[in-house]
């Protein structure tokens, strides 16, 4: 039997050697996807990216660093992208062992009553003297297919190819919750300054309307002007509440990032403490593949495709199998396991062709294509948006700066106006409206200068995203 098997599996080898090729050719990630610079960039060559510095070090408030520890380690939504590489892992681990022959062990034991007018009823009957016969069997059984068109080696590509990309998904997600923790707090500081400005308008207003009363007392103005300096307080007043919901909601906002239920959230420094980076080393568009794990997922999700075609592709195509039986056999236990005699094996080889089922295979096929076209349509899509992204930032870095220079001049001149109109109005050379129209004016350009800041504050952490920056 060793003779037999020897030359079925050299045959094996043979034909494999003889007709084994690719059959299908991947698809390389399109070179011309990336531009050469980013827009509102200075050209450079230089491949340094702030993307490379680790979220630790980019943030340098102990607040911000606390709240993204908590997201990193208790956000549900990246424990769930954990399961998910791990489910990926144990499906790439189970790819490569496509190659390994199926080996089962088996034990059979049956019996067979046959009819006593059938040829075998008549003829048991005649050789053993007994109306049934009994069949014991115990063995292994072997199966393996041949890898001739590289389907199993796909398959192994395609596996792996998926494991990463789950590794991608997570940093992707990483990066999002870490830039939106960030923005969540500089919002919060934000609001806070906002609060104190609402606050600090209210008294101002508080003292203006006493003025005001004691013009009136002195039959200087008319209850019109107590009226509109009151409707004017109360609306600095209205805005208290409106913050210190908009705070609360902001915190919620953050515990839900940070996997824990709606609390305050720790604030040691104010925004007029904060200082924005000015951050330069951008790199190349074309290190965000391997910076960004949205691109790098997208040029994964093409890896996949290139062996789903190879997969369907080698279904097409005749399949080489070999199957081998072996054990003891007798139709009597006691003679069940009487070596050699009861000893038996059997070898097959052959090649299968589909052919019924060639035109399902065939549409599988062209589907496969098609998902492949799509894909590199998808990683250019992916680069599309990343590069947008980048340039939206940084418009917004350079601009921002520039609004905060005129916004500033704007507030300062509006407080020495605020101080010129209440001097004047004292001494009866101004009008409470130009007291009531300085004091609004100055309360929108302190809510929009606070704002500012923020929006800045933001910009460089879109950019650090968009750039990669923050799965590190």
């Amino acid at each position: 039997m060793k003779n037999h098997i020897t030359k079925i599996v050299t045959f094996a080898i043979l034909i494999t050697t003889l007709i084994s090729c690719k059959v299908s050719k991947d698809i390389e990630t399109p070179k011309d996807a990336f531009p050469e610079n980013f827009r509102n960039a200075s050209v450079s060559s230089d491949t340094t990216s702030i993307a490379d510095v680790e979220w630790k070090n980019f943030f340098t408030e102990k607040d911000i660093i606390k709240l993204i520890d908590s997201a990193v380690a208790r956000n549900n939504d990246l424990q769930i992208a954990e399961k998910n590489i791990e489910i990926a892992q144990y499906r790439f681990t189970q790819s490569k062992w496509g190659n390994v022959p199926q080996v089962n062990l088996f034990v059979n034991a049956s019996t067979s009553n046959p009819s006593d007018n059938s040829f075998t009823g008549l003829n048991l009957n005649q050789a053993i003297g007994a109306k049934h016969i009994d069949d014991y069997s115990a063995g292994a059984s072997l199966s393996w297919e041949a890898d001739i068109w590289g389907k199993i080696k796909n398959q192994k590509k395609g596996a792996y190819a998926g494991y990463l990309q789950s590794e991608e998904v997570k940093k992707a997600l990483q990066t999002n919750i870490v830039a939106n923790v960030s923005r969540g707090y500089y919002n919060l500081l934000m609001l806070d300054a906002q609060l104190d400005i609402a606050r600090q308008n209210l008294r101002l207003n508080d003292s203006t309307t006493t003025i005001i009363k004691l013009k009136y007392d002195a039959g200087q103005v008319t209850t019109l002007a107590i009226q509109q300096s009151e409707a004017q307080k109360l609306n600095s007043a209205q805005l208290i509440p409106l913050l210190e919901q908009n705070i609360a909601i902001q915190e919620n906002v953050l515990s839900v990032l940070t996997g824990s239920f709606p609390d305050s959230k720790e604030r040691t420094v104010k925004l007029s403490a904060l200082e924005v980076k000015h951050n330069t080393s951008i790199g190349i568009p074309s290190s965000l593949v391997s910076r960004r794990p949205d691109v790098k997922s997208a040029e994964l999700a093409l890896k996949v495709a290139n062996a789903n075609v190879g997969i369907t592709k080698a279904d097409l195509y005749p399949a080489l199998r070999i199957t081998a039986q072996g054990g003891v056999n007798s139709f009597e236990t006691s003679n069940w396991f009487n070596i050699p005699a009861s000893l038996f094996g059997t070898v097959a080889g052959g090649l299968t062709q589909p052919l019924l089922n060639n035109k399902r295979l065939k549409t599988q096929y062209n589907i496969a294509l098609a998902e492949r076209e799509k894909a590199v349509l998808t990683f250019r899509q992916s680069v599309l948006v990343a590069v947008s992204e980048v340039s939206d930032a940084l418009v917004k870095v350079e601009k921002l700066q520039q609004q905060e220079t005129f916004l500033k001049e704007k507030v300062k001149t509006l407080q020495q106006a605020i101080k010129n109109a209440n001097l004047l109005f004292k001494n009866g050379l101004a009008e409470y409206l130009e007291v009531l129209t300085a004091q609004a004016n100055l309360l929108q350009s302190e809510l929009e200068l606070a704002d500012i800041k923020r929006q800045q504050l933001t910009a460089n952490t879109d950019l650090y995203r968009a750039l990669g920056g923050g799965w590190k």
